[in-house]
C-alpha cells in the first residue's frame, strides 16, 4: 500500500526516467528549424563534422542533441 501511494506522488521509477528525457527532446525540437533548412550533402557532411568535433575533445554527451536532431531529419527525408 505505501508503494502505491509513493508510485502515485513521485510516479514510477519510468516515469521519472521519461521526465528527465523530455529536457533532452525540447532541445532537439528547439534545432528543428535549422536542421531542416540544410541540404541533402549538408545533412550527410554533418556526421564528417561530429567526427571532427570527437577528435577535438567533445564528448558523444556534447554532440547528442544536435546529432539526434540530425538523425531525426534523415529519417524523415
Amino acid at each position: 500500500m505505501l508503494e502505491s501511494i509513493a508510485k502515485r506522488l513521485f510516479g514510477s521509477a519510468n516515469d521519472r526516467y521519461v521526465k528527465d528525457l523530455h529536457k533532452y527532446v525540447d532541445a532537439i525540437n528547439v534545432m528543428e528549424p535549422d536542421i531542416e533548412a540544410l541540404s541533402d550533402d549538408e545533412l550527410k557532411a554533418r556526421t564528417g563534422v561530429f567526427r571532427g568535433r570527437l577528435d577535438a575533445g567533445e564528448t558523444e554527451d556534447d554532440l547528442m542533441v544536435e546529432a539526434f536532431a540530425v538523425v531525426r531529419e534523415a529519417a524523415r527525408r
